[in-house]
């Protein structure tokens, strides 16, 4: 893809894009498209969010000082043009790449980032935050929120908007209104924003005016967010009112706007793999199993089939959870409610009330903002709703921001709640299985993205024992004690302790909550060392684990080794480098149980059965 970039190369920072000809704007967003283009066929990553605010990002830069004036991008899908323009474009190819520039917006990644997202509907709290902190201090800078109307939609936006119409300060809003959020946009403020483009805004005061206007705020638009002229004109405006009070300008974009490829896409290219740039055939690897999303979603349609009272509730992801194949095989048993974890939740909890069987399936990182409900609504009544927990562990590319490392430690603190971890795909449907049979109270399950380990059956339906693990691999020296999808390292950690004489026990616990005490005792009276793998934060099923074992006095039974995920967050990189990372990869989990051995050895004799048993 030869492409020439006269005007781009001329750009290191925003002051030199302030330094153009208006006239040359129209030649620069072409220019930042295509690099974003050329770019993403290297590198892959969120792709049609950046497309379609390309005129915007230039138009925000032209017109304000930035990093003076404050820009906050919501969520950040869409912050690539704006990494490009402010000093990352040398570094745009190694972008969500291990030691690379992040996929969102960073604050210690540039000053031009003044506030770091991935989640939504952070950006009218945080640039309201700021523009009261400006007017405290005596400042005149500006503060702009750019969210899209998928985001708007999320409760922190409404609560945000509520306090920016009585506070008196002045803060911009730029609502990016391209009908989408990951998949279209849902919900009634979407279907109002449709009605303001599609007919003349009443003024302010008058009775028909914008949701907008009701709550405080100034309303300009709908513009037309690829005229960069009118951008520009519109922006400048803003730039030299000395008003107080906040504004709303609706710009009207279209994700994807410029993409290469032919074929059309339900979300519009929002994210991508590499690409062939003279082909444009994608560059993807074929899976040898079903992802776990897939496993998930068919196992439920196959139980929805045989039971009318399985819904399906999702917050705006019906793809990335698997429900866009529940929903067509039954529309009207699938509900998407919008970016609203809060909502997804107790909505769930009302259909629970009524005898209804709600799965909930939300990214692990994303029910976080959904626990007060899960805590209050749901496990303190005991209502049987089930929690598919899409996402669990180390993500990838996407890095810290969307790891599920906290489900384990959150969901298992609660009373009542029931919470499992699937090794491979059997175990997955089987947990689906169980939680589609369970009706004694809340029932959770977590699992990660990508591929399933393990031979998939989709034949199999039987639910589990609660609270009951087995065995896989008996030995006599070593005990490993795994929950989820870190069984294959450890199946590989038991090969390498083999080959150094070490015989080991493998156990799946599948159940965090609650424990199988007794397998766990057993393991912990026959073994001189015990290991405890989970891919999770410190504070879950370890946590559990440990306090049974002290509670009964068993602690000095055995030496213990719990490998969780470090107390930092691990930046993004592919998967395999950061369990690496971690100490979660089969080598790691060799190393620390060659030393912690070697440890307890220097201490006391450790009798291990095995007598060829080495530990160089």
């Amino acid at each position: 893809m030869d492409m020439l970039t006269p005007i781009l190369d001329r750009i290191v920072e925003p002051s030199d894009i302030r330094q153009l000809d208006e006239r040359d704007l129209e030649r620069l967003s072409r220019e930042v498209r295509e690099e974003i283009i050329s770019a993403a066929s290297q590198t892959g990553g969120h792709f049609g969010a950046g497309l379609g605010v390309v005129e915007l990002t230039v138009a925000l830069h032209y017109v304000f000082n930035t990093p003076t004036d404050r820009l906050i991008w919501d969520v950040s899908h869409q912050a690539y043009p704006h990494k490009l323009l402010t000093g990352r474009r040398q570094a745009l190819r190694s972008i969500r790449k291990r030691g690379g520039l992040y996929g969102f917006t960073k604050r210690s990644e540039s000053e031009y980032d003044p506030f770091g997202a991935a989640h939504s509907s952070t950006s009218i709290s945080a640039g309201l935050g700021m523009a009261v902190a400006r007017d405290l201090k005596g400042h005149r800078n500006h503060v702009i929120a750019v969210i899209g109307d998928g985001a708007i939609s999320g409760g922190m936006a409404y609560e945000a908007m509520n306090h920016a119409g009585t506070q008196g300060s002045r803060l911009i809003v730029i609502v990016n209104d391209n009908g989408m959020s990951i998949a279209p946009a849902v919900g009634a403020l979407s279907r109002h924003l449709n009605d303001l483009k599609s007919e003349a805004r009443p003024s302010k005061g008058n009775q028909n005016a914008s949701f907008f206007e009701t709550l405080g705020f100034e309303h300009i638009g709908p513009i037309d967010g690829h005229d960069i002229g009118q951008l520009v004109n519109t922006l400048r405006a803003l730039r030299n009112d000395t008003a107080s009070t906040p504004i709303v300008v609706h710009v009207v974009t279209e994700k994807g706007k410029g993409h290469p490829f032919k074929k059309p896409d339900g979300e519009k290219y929002h994210a991508v793999t590499p690409f062939d740039p003279d082909t444009l055939e994608f560059v993807k690897a074929k899976a040898k199993t079903p992802s776990y999303t897939n496993v998930f979603a068919s196992s439920l349609i196959d139980h929805a089939r045989l039971d009318e009272k399985i819904v399906a509730i999702t917050a705006s992801m019906p793809s990335g959870t698997g429900l866009d194949k529940f929903a067509e095989v039954f529309p009207n048993r699938m509900f998407d409610v919008g970016i609203a974890e809060q909502h997804a939740v107790t909505f769930a909890a009302g259909m629970a009330t009524e005898r209804m069987k709600p799965f909930c399936a939300i990214y692990s990182t994303f029910l976080q903002r959904g626990y007060d409900q899960v805590v209050h609504d749901v496990a303190l009544q005991n209502l049987p709703v089930r929690f598919a927990i899409d996402r669990a562990g180390l993500v990838g590319q996407d890095g810290a921001t969307h790891a599920g490392s906290f489900d384990l430690c959150y969901m298992s603190a609660l009373p009542n709640m029931v919470v499992m971890a699937p090794s491979d795909a059997v175990e997955l449907r089987r947990m689906v299985a169980t939680a589609v049979a369970y009706d004694d109270g809340p029932i959770a399950f977590r699992y990660p993205r990508g591929d399933s380990a393990g031979t998939d059956d989709p034949f199999e339906q039987r639910p589990l024992e609660i609270g009951k693990g087995r065995i896989v691999l008996e030995g006599h020296d070593v005990a490993i004690i795994n929950l989820g999808a870190r069984m294959a390292a450890c199946f590989d950690a038991a090969f390498e302790l083999e080959q150094h004489g070490i015989a080991t026990t493998l156990a799946d616990a599948r159940f965090a909550k609650p424990i199988d005490t007794d397998l766990i005792e057993r393991l912990v009276k026959s073994h001189p060392l015990v290991v405890i793998v989970e891919e999770g934060s410190i504070g879950g099923f370890v946590s559990h684990v440990l306090h049974n074992l002290a509670v009964r006095n068993l602690l000095g039974k055995a030496k213990i080794l719990p490998l969780t995920l470090p107390d930092s967050f691990i930046a993004h990189g592919s998967p395999a480098e950061q369990y690496k990372d971690a100490g979660l990869d089969s080598a790691g989990i060799v190393e620390r149980i060659m030393a912690a051995l070697r440890e307890e050895g220097s201490r006391r004799p450790l009798h291990l059965k095995s007598a060829s048993a080495t530990m160089a």
